[in-house]
Order: C-alpha cells, then sequence, then structure tokens
C-alpha cells in the first residue's frame, strides 16, 4: 500500500510539473522586435447547414451524462445558428491533460470542464478568456445565479469560469438505527463532540458509528466550517499561496475527532473507494457518513431504511461557517474563433436558465446554479416527496461568505489531497494525528514551492 501511495505521488508531482510547464504555451508568435502577438484564431467550424459547430469537452459518465447529452440535444434543437458536439474526455484528470496539447490554440475545444481544484491552474494556464469578458459585454445578470457557488469562481470580484456540476457534503445517517439507539431521528449530530457521543451510542454488532471516506475534500470541509484556511495568503485568494495552514487548531482538531473514535472502535474505516462506503451504509455497516449531496438520491433509492440528511458537524467552539462548492465548472477558450466563442457564450446562458437547472438537479442531484430552478413545479414535487433534497440546499444558502468557505487556490491541489490521504491512512494505523497532519502540510510546501518555481 505505501508503495502504491508513493508512486501515485511521484506520479502527480511530474504531472502538475508537466501542466505547470504548460502554461507558457499559446496560440502567439514573436515579431522583429521581440514582442508577442496573437496569432490567427482561424474561420469558426460550421455544419453542412451552416450552423457554427464547437466542441464541448466533459468528464460526466453515467447518468450525469446521458442527462447532459439530452441538454445539449435540446440546445441544439431550439435554435438554427449553434451545433454543440458534448464529447466524453475520461476523468478530469484525463481531460486536462488533453487539454495541455492543445490549449490557447484555434484547435482546442471552445468550452472544457475542469475539476474545481483545477481553477488555479486554470487561470494561470494562457488558455481562457474569463467568463468576466462576455457577463460585462452582454450584460448579463449574473446576480440571479447562486452566489455561494459564483464565489468559488470568483478571484477579485472577476468570475473566470461558469459553475455547471455544483455539489457539496452532507451528513448521511440511518434514521432507524437512531431510534434503537434512543436518539432523535429528526436531529443529527451538529457538533464534533456530538458526532462522538452519537456514534458510541450507536455502534452495535456490525454497525459503526460513523464513517468519512478517506479523502482529502471532506478534510477541506470539516476545516473551512470552522472558519479555517487550507494555505495562507487568505487561502491563495489575496496573493499566491506558499505554504499549508491546514496544520492549524482547527485541522488538528478535526485529525483528533476522527482518532478519538477510531481508537474507541466507532468509526469505520471503508477506505477511499465511494461505492464501498455507500455500501456500507445501504448493508448497515455504519450509522452517519459523510458523502457528497450529489449522493443523497442514491443512499435513499438504496437503503432498506429511512434515510437523514443533515448539515456536516463543526467544531463545538465556533459557529458554524458552511461549506466549499466541489464539483466542476465550464471554461471558454483562448485562441478560437470570435464565432466559436459566441456559440459556446449562448450554449452557457442556455445552461443557466431555470428550466434546464432543475432538469440538472432532478437528473444528477448536483445543485441548481439558478435557485429560480427549486422554483419550478417538478422540483417542489420532488422536494415534498424527499424533503432530504432540500437540506442540502439549505446548507449552502447558509453558508458564511468568507475566505474559508470561498476555497483555496493552489495549482498543486491534487498532490495536497494525496498527502491528506496518505496522513489519515497512517493515524488510523496508529500514528499521532499531529505528527501525521504535520507530514501533510510538509509535503504540501514542498509541492507549492516546486510548482512556484516553475511558474517563474
Amino acid at each position: 500500500m505505501r508503495k502504491t501511495v508513493k508512486l501515485m505521488l511521484l506520479f502527480l508531482t511530474v504531472l502538475s510539473l508537466a501542466v505547470l510547464a504548460a502554461c507558457t504555451n499559446s496560440d502567439s508568435s514573436t515579431n522583429d522586435e521581440g514582442t508577442k502577438e496573437e496569432g490567427t484564431k482561424g474561420e469558426a467550424t460550421k455544419t453542412e447547414d451552416g450552423k457554427v459547430s464547437i466542441e464541448f469537452w466533459h468528464a460526466m459518465s453515467g447518468t450525469g451524462q446521458t442527462s447532459l447529452d439530452e441538454i445539449v440535444a435540446n440546445f441544439n434543437e431550439s435554435q438554427d445558428k449553434y451545433e454543440v458536439k458534448a464529447e466524453f474526455q475520461g476523468t478530469y484528470e484525463e481531460s486536462l491533460t488533453k487539454l495541455r496539447s492543445v490549449g490557447g490554440t484555434k484547435d482546442a475545444p471552445a468550452i472544457t470542464q475542469v475539476f474545481e481544484i483545477g481553477t488555479k491552474y486554470m487561470i494561470d494556464s494562457g488558455y481562457i478568456e474569463p467568463i468576466q469578458k462576455f457577463i460585462d459585454k452582454n450584460d448579463f445578470n449574473a446576480d440571479e445565479l447562486e452566489q455561494n457557488i459564483l464565489n468559488y469562481y470568483k478571484v477579485d470580484d472577476e468570475l473566470y469560469s461558469m459553475p455547471f456540476n455544483s455539489s457539496t457534503p452532507v451528513m448521511i445517517y440511518n434514521k432507524d438505527a437512531f431510534k434503537e439507539a434512543g436518539l432523535d431521528p429528526e436531529k443529527a449530530p451538529e457538533t464534533f463532540a456530538e458526532v462522538i457521543n452519537s456514534a458510541e451510542k450507536l455502534t452495535k454488532g456490525e454497525m459503526y458509528g460513523f464513517s468519512m471516506l478517506t479523502y482529502g475534500w471532506f478534510f477541506e470541509q470539516l476545516l473551512a466550517t470552522q472558519g479555517g484556511d487550507y494555505v495562507n495568503e487568505n487561502n491563495g485568494r489575496t496573493g499566491d499561496a506558499t505554504e499549508a495552514a491546514f496544520n492549524s487548531d482547527e485541522g488538528r482538531l478535526v485529525f483528533r475527532t476522527l482518532d478519538t473514535m477510531n481508537k474507541a472502535k466507532t468509526f469505520g474505516n471503508f477506505g477511499t473507494n465511494w461505492d464501498d462506503i455507500r455500501a456500507a451504509f445501504a448493508s448497515e455497516k455504519v450509522a452517519m457518513y459523510l458523502d457528497s449531496s450529489a449522493g443523497v438520491a442514491g443512499a435513499i433509492d438504496t437503503a432498506p431504511f429511512e434515510v437523514g440528511v443533515a448539515y456536516i458537524p463543526h467544531a463545538d467552539e465556533v459557529k458554524r461557517n458552511g461549506v466549499v462548492i466541489g464539483g466542476a465548472s465550464l471554461w471558454m477558450s483562448k485562441g478560437i474563433a470570435e464565432e466559436e466563442q459566441e456559440a459556446a457564450w449562448e450554449f452557457m446562458q442556455y445552461l443557466t436558465t431555470p428550466e434546464v437547472q432543475a432538469k440538472w438537479h432532478l437528473d444528477t442531484g448536483y445543485f441548481a446554479i439558478n435557485p429560480k430552478a427549486y422554483e419550478e413545479e417538478s422540483v417542489k414535487e420532488k422536494w415534498a416527496e424527499f424533503p432530504q433534497y432540500k437540506v442540502t440546499v439549505d446548507q449552502l444558502q447558509d453558508t458564511v461568505p468568507g475566505y474559508a468557505t470561498q476555497g483555496a487556490l493552489i495549482s498543486v491541489f491534487p498532490e495536497s489531497r494525496q498527502q491528506i490521504v496518505t496522513a489519515l491512512e497512517d493515524m488510523y494505523q496508529g500514528k499521532d494525528p499531529a505528527e501525521a497532519l504535520e507530514q501533510a502540510a510538509e509535503g504540501t510546501n514542498r509541492a507549492i514551492e516546486v510548482a512556484n518555481k516553475t511558474k517563474k
């Protein structure tokens, strides 16, 4: 296992360096005076019937891909000027690697879906046109969209990409198990101490009281809801981050809380695979766990018991700050024909409409980036039948804006998340929680230092 982790870290570091080195790629040339000039963008690609045709690279599979294909088909049928071709590119990492070879040139896809932790890289890459440019040019009212989602993709009040599939973590729990343990099934534990106490009462036979996927995203969320930053420079929002900040009192408290339950044998360690922890919940091997809001529908559908959904827990000593958005957003390519950019912008606007967002929310469980979607009758009917859906939206809208909940901007986020995974695994095997977390911070600092040097 340790050898596998080391190999993975090596691969991620090499990939990050390669991606960062690509930041200088652009569709430009140098004139006799030694200054760069923008290259020719070329003519727009058109279909036989004269429509401007654009490529949309995405990483959606399963029900997400099915819904997306339907949305694209509906857009293509709704007008006669543009045609969008949705093309699956594999995982987020695979798609980003492919983009590197064509980014900033006329051969780049008009739209690329990039996961949220790729935001800093995309901003620095030179591959993209900020969405703010099209918002200002077309007087698009972005104020109608969900501000706590937009905030992640904003830097200095400039929106760089259009949010698309957005999610946050939630607490999912077994209401029947709560009743049997003498706990209120309508009131999940809200603080770390309450989680520890409830987990002890819920642990029985083969059922553990609590679990959390060994995944850095959940650590980030439990840190942010305390108001803790992940890196310095206000989470990289007011300057390039130079070191980790998560090895703080807030970060150590998260590790101590998990360590306490692990040593008490009330914590179930189901590894790093989403399917495994979800199967454990459905088969009653764990009573409470953290999942993505996009996993709520699946939990309700597969569990043979009544499922509850609640906000993620926070430290007892502080007020809840809220959650950081996860998922991915859509980026506009730089260097493509102007008509293709216009087509991409038209499609992005279509995606923000209440009707489309209502469909996307109901099909996939992701948030609607336009809150008006929740006023659609189809959504109201679904929420009436499954009030658990509304809990995820309430938690997002109750989030307090700030650097912590806006999310961190670092180009080496994948490497840093793997450092957290290794630290959690070491702690579950008996390593001191503070030492494990410090080791993750040191690894993150090394990755940031290398990335910053490469960028220069």
